[in-house]
């Protein structure tokens, strides 16, 4: 593995500990404020120090307490791009990307007009920070962050102070100048799409632990767990009590499901999300199917989400189950007898 993380920091009642690794990869970190997720990169850049563990990448250890090894952020080769930007305020964009640049280097003003040319910088050199847009300011970071040369790259939620035209616009630039690096690249969010749209590998943090971790697709196909659901962006999920090896009793949603595969006896909850929930005007011939009535429904601009409930399912949210379905199909179904249908091979079993 290019990175190992293996690491323990206390923060007052807070702890974090977590243990993953990394390939030449992009991977996403996704979690709720607070859950240790800043605190993890800067603990690999070496802003901050654990208490225990190791960091090591491409053979080189860059902490171990063991070892009583710590090395400083400047030999780490860790390109870090804080949430801010960080860039220095009365400093011209030329600057502010020459002083990223390794003092080993030859040619720094060579370095610096590629670092420009490869985001689009061209024409702002003489610019401080001030006279840019955000957008701007990110390209500046992320130029003076290319032109330190790093062997891993930090990103730390770079989108989060962003409108979303700017921020799709930005991810498509954010991915093509970073299409030729080759070593790690993390990236920290708590927004899912990003990071679907971006990485290839997830972990999922709650509360300084890892919930769920692997393929992206993996993670959101199967996260395993109620807080990795949520996070994920599941809205339906049900206590669950196994019946047999292949069904189980939705108890909120008043329901018996059939599975497709063995069930894991340490399932707990099952769940499943909106936009794989079926809706029909006739009972017919599907599993997992029951008769519901509408709680409310939320007209977005493409589709509509609608809020059905069984007639003995829990009071409450409990028993609520969100359905987002195309609008013409909606409008041709709302006034008729209302069936919903949890497809088997969608069902997420959690713990």
């Amino acid at each position: 593995m290019a990175l190992e993380v293996n690491i323990r920091k206390k923060l007052g009642s807070f702890t974090l500990d977590v243990a993953f690794s990394a390939k030449a990869e992009w991977m996403g970190i996704l979690g709720a404020s607070g859950c240790g997720k800043s605190m993890t990169l800067k603990c690999i850049a070496g802003i901050e120090t654990p208490d225990a563990g190791y960091i090591r990448y491409n053979g080189r250890t860059l902490f171990d307490s063991a070892q009583k090894i710590n090395l400083p952020p400047r030999l780490r080769r860790v390109g870090y791009l804080f949430q801010s930007y960080a860039l220095f305020p009365h400093m011209t964009v030329l600057k502010n990307i020459m002083i990223g640049i390794p003092r080993s280097e030859t040619n720094p003003m060579s370095v610096a007009e590629q670092a420009m040319e490869r985001l689009c910088l061209q024409g702002l050199a003489s610019k401080r920070p001030d006279q840019l847009s955000g957008g701007q300011q990110q390209r500046v970071a992320l130029a003076r962050l290319l032109a330190s040369q790093p062997d891993m790259i930090l990103l730390d939620e770079p989108f989060s102070a962003l409108d979303s035209h700017l921020k799709w616009k930005l991810e498509q630039e954010l991915t093509q100048a970073m299409s030729s690096f080759r070593g790690t690249l993390l990236m920290v969010s708590h927004n899912r799409d990003e990071l679907y749209r971006m990485c290839e590998t997830l972990c999922v943090f709650d509360n300084g632990h890892i919930d769920a971790a692997g393929g992206m697709h993996d993670v959101f196909k199967n996260p395993g767990t109620v807080q990795a659901a949520l996070l994920s962006g599941c809205k339906n999920i049900c206590r669950a009590e196994i019946l047999s090896s292949r069904t189980l009793r939705a108890a909120d949603w008043d329901m018996v499901l059939e599975l497709p595969r063995p069930i894991p006896p340490d399932t707990r909850y099952v769940g499943i999300r909106r936009h794989d929930v079926r809706l029909h005007s006739a009972l017919g011939t599907h599993a997992n199917t029951a008769p519901v009535h509408v709680i409310g429904e939320v007209d977005n601009m493409f589709s509509y989400v609608a809020t059905v409930s069984a007639q003995n399912a829990a009071s409450g949210e409990a028993g609520q189950i969100e359905c987002e379905t195309g609008k013409e199909g909606w409008l041709k179904l709302r006034e008729k007898p209302l069936f919903v249908e949890l497809p088997k091979e969608y069902l997420l079993l959690l713990r």
